[in-house]
């Protein structure tokens, strides 16, 4: 049996990572975008996708850990914040959330 074996590139592995993550097939996106973080380290979107993934596939210290990257990338990037409110939270971190979550609506330009 002949097997072809076809080189992906990192933008065929990162539409290949979201068609996983848009199916709710978090674990193998996630596992996908871990390659493409490696390859492009400096990226914001992978990240925070991955961040994502690990978000719903319940690996949160994973998902904390993203985003922080993501943070240290991208100060202003308001969804970073949101989402790490909402990870801490769910690791029933509330105190530490606070922080997070409103920074990220004084960043989404959202009053209280």
């Amino acid at each position: 049996m002949n097997t072809v074996h076809r080189e992906e590139t990192t933008a065929q592995r990162w539409a290949r990572a979201e068609l996983y993550f848009e199916s709710k097939h978090y674990t193998e996106a996630a596992r996908i975008l871990t390659e493409v973080v490696a390859e492009t380290p400096g990226q914001v979107a992978p990240r925070l996708l991955l961040a994502r993934a690990y978000f719903h596939s319940a690996q949160l210290r994973r998902a904390e850990e993203q985003l922080r990257e993501v943070i240290a990338l991208d100060p202003v990037e308001h969804y970073a914040h949101l989402m790490l409110g909402r990870t801490l939270q769910r690791q029933g971190r509330a105190d530490q959330a606070q922080a997070s979550l409103k920074l990220a609506a004084a960043l989404g330009g959202e009053t209280r």
